[in-house]
């Protein structure tokens, strides 16, 4: 005998679609994946493979066709902030 037991329901495996997509918005507000686990009571690796299947069914970005000027505002106020006068 296999000493296996028949249920007549199967037992759900997995975690409810519903924890996955509050873990998923946790880490988009800006929660970092151990914290999220701790929360949730998962480990941090399941919510990491979350994350990333969810950021993989996104859309592509759509990019413009042409670009003739592109303004880098970061990079000029960080380099803007950077100067020093010289004597």
């Amino acid at each position: 005998m296999c000493q296996c037991k028949y249920t007549p329901e199967k037992k759900q495996r997995g975690y409810d679609s519903t924890l996955r997509k509050r873990a998923v918005q946790l880490y988009v507000d800006g929660t970092n994946l151990r914290r999220i686990a701790r929360q949730l009571g998962v480990h941090h690796r399941t919510v990491s493979d979350w994350v990333k299947a969810y950021a993989e069914n996104l859309p592509d970005t759509p990019m413009p066709e042409n670009v003739k000027t592109a303004e880098m505002d970061e990079l000029f106020t960080f380099i803007g902030n950077k100067k020093t006068e010289s004597a």
